[in-house]
C-alpha cells in the first residue's frame, strides 16, 4: 500500500514540562512557548490537520496535571491529536484515550517492551498507535536513543522502523535528533530510506525552518505528514500560508 497518494498532513507538536508548552534546540535549551490548550486551540483553528502533544517529563506527579491538559485540549479542539510520554502498559493508553486523545505515541517504552505495540494494537487498533522514533546519524550509522535522546542503542533505525510496522503501529515519527531545532530542513535522505521499507505513514519530524523545507520533506523525503513545533509556535510560519505554498507547489495538502 503507497501512502503517497493520500492528502500530505500539517502537524504542530507541544512539547509540554509541567503544564506549559516548551521548545529546545537538539532536545536541550527549553524556553517557554505558551499555554498548550490555548496554542491547541489556535492551532486547530488555523487549519492544522493534527496536534501532538508529548509530556516530556512524564514523571508520576505530572501525569495527572498532563491528563487533566489531555482532556481540557480535547473539549477545544475538533482535529485528532495524538499524546506521548510515560507510556509505559495498556492502562496508560486507555486513561489518554478515556481523556479524549485519538492517538497515542510511544518510544523508549517501545524499545524497552516491543510487545507493547503488538499490545496497543491488539486492543485499540493499529491506527491508535504512533511509534515514536528519535535517531541521530553516528559514525557508525543511524541509532535510535532513548530517554528524551540520552541514550543511545544499539538498535539502527531502519532495522527498528520496519519491525514496528511489522508489530502493528499505525504510523512512524521519525525525528532525527541532529536536525531537532536547527531550522536546516529535514532528514530526507533517511526519510525516503524509511519510505522504502514500510507501507505505514510516516511523520517527519527536526529541521523545518521555512515553507521550502516542508515541501522537500514531502517530495524528496516521501513523508506522509511534516510535524514542527518552534516556527509554528513564535510565529515565523503561519499555517494557512504554508498550506497555499504547498498547493501552489503541486503537493495534495488536506
Amino acid at each position: 500500500m503507497s501512502c503517497n497518494g493520500l492528502a500530505k498532513r500539517i502537524v504542530p507538536c507541544l512539547d509540554v514540562k509541567n503544564g506549559e508548552t516548551v521548545k529546545g534546540t537538539n532536545f536541550v535549551n527549553l524556553r517557554t512557548a505558551g499555554d498548550p490548550v490555548e496554542l491547541g486551540r489556535a492551532y486547530s483553528e488555523a487549519g492544522a490537520d493534527e496536534l501532538v502533544f508529548l509530556d516530556i517529563t512524564a514523571s508520576f506527579e505530572g501525569r495527572k496535571t498532563f491528563t487533566d491538559m489531555v482532556s481540557r485540549v480535547a473539549r477545544e479542539i475538533n482535529i485528532p491529536f495524538t499524546v506521548g510520554g510515560g507510556i509505559n502498559a495498556l492502562e496508560d493508553v486507555e486513561r489518554l484515550l478515556y481523556a479524549g486523545a485519538d492517538k497515542v505515541s510511544v518510544n523508549s517504552s517501545a524499545i524497552r517492551n516491543p510487545n507493547l505495540i503488538n499490545e496497543i494494537a491488539a486492543k485499540f487498533g493499529s491506527q491508535v498507535c504512533v511509534c515514536a522514533i528519535d535517531a541521530r546519524l553516528d559514525e557508525d550509522g543511524w541509532h535510535c536513543y532513548v530517554k528524551g535522546g540520552r541514550e543511545r542503542t544499539e538498535l539502527g533505525l531502519f532495522d527498528w522502523a520496519m519491525e514496528v510496522a511489522d508489530r502493528g503501529a499505525g504510523e512512524i515519527l521519525f525525528t532525527s535528533m541532529d536536525h531537532d531545532g536547527v531550522k536546516q530542513g529535514f532528514a530526507n535522505e533517511a526519510l525516503v530510506e524509511i519510505a522504502s521499507r514500510v507501507s505505514i505513514p510516516i511523520i517527519a519530524s527536526g529541521g523545518a525552518g521555512t515553507k521550502e523545507h516542508f515541501r522537500d520533506a514531502f517530495i524528496e523525503g516521501k513523508a506522509d505528514a511534516a510535524l514542527a513545533a518552534s516556527v509554528f509556535h513564535f510565529g515565523e510560519i503561519a499555517i494557512p500560508e504554508l498550506k497555499d505554498y504547498l498547493r501552489k507547489e503541486g503537493i495534495n495538502i488536506r
